[in-house]
């Protein structure tokens, strides 16, 4: 899946003209790339392979149908031939909802019973980055943790759903939904906010 998505940004290069120009000049002048300029390239590419990959709006479209849950993009990752991270990356950063995703490294564990998460990336939806701005999420995570308690551990794949809450840029307290899901390589914390869904049929209180 990796694989494809590197193929396709491959070809994102060629594909986008003023790219595409620019590479056959610095090529035939024997030069390389300015190195801001090849970043900026390689992310026109990243959002080009992207949008070959999810076929523009099909992705969202066909995610909007289905309940708002971890599992959904985890489902469409197996029709659209993508990994997971970059199925849960579309769904998250493209919904409409005041939702974000924490991706962290897998457990380590620790003497005892214990383990810690290392944050790796967020990636949050327009009206959660609106509502929340830049949220100072945590580096780790341990089982004595809010959210660390959520991360699944002894083979289990998901914690379930169960109640969190944040407090957004002007200091008030949201009620939000929090599930996880792991495949051993990364673990996701999904968050919504409830009032933007109106309240799940069934939750897990956190201990």
């Amino acid at each position: 899946m990796k694989k494809r998505f590197v193929t396709l940004h491959e070809a994102g290069h060629g594909f986008l003209p003023w790219q595409r120009a620019m590479y056959k000049l610095v090529e035939d002048c024997g030069q390389a790339l300015d190195p801001q300029a090849a970043d900026l390239f390689d992310r026109e590419a990243n959002v080009f392979a992207s949008e070959v990959l999810f076929q523009n709006d099909a992705f969202h479209h066909m995610a909007a149908d289905e309940k708002f849950s971890i599992w959904t993009p985890i489902k469409l990752a197996k029709k659209f031939d993508a990994s997971l991270y970059s199925s849960i990356r579309q769904y998250v950063s493209k919904h409409e909802k005041c939702c974000v995703v924490l991706v962290l490294n897998p457990p380590e564990l620790i003497e005892g019973d214990g383990f810690r998460c290392t944050l790796r990336r967020v990636i949050a939806s327009n009206s959660f980055l609106a509502a929340f701005g830049e949220h100072p999420w945590p580096a780790v995570y341990t089982p004595d943790d809010e959210l660390g308690r959520f991360i699944p551990v002894a083979g289990r794949k998901s914690s379930g759903k169960r109640q969190t809450a944040l407090i957004d840029r002007n200091g008030d307290r949201h009620d939000c939904v929090a599930e996880s899901f792991t495949q051993t390589h990364q673990v996701f914390i999904l968050i919504h906010a409830v009032k933007t869904l109106g309240p799940p049929p069934f939750l897990l209180r956190a201990a």
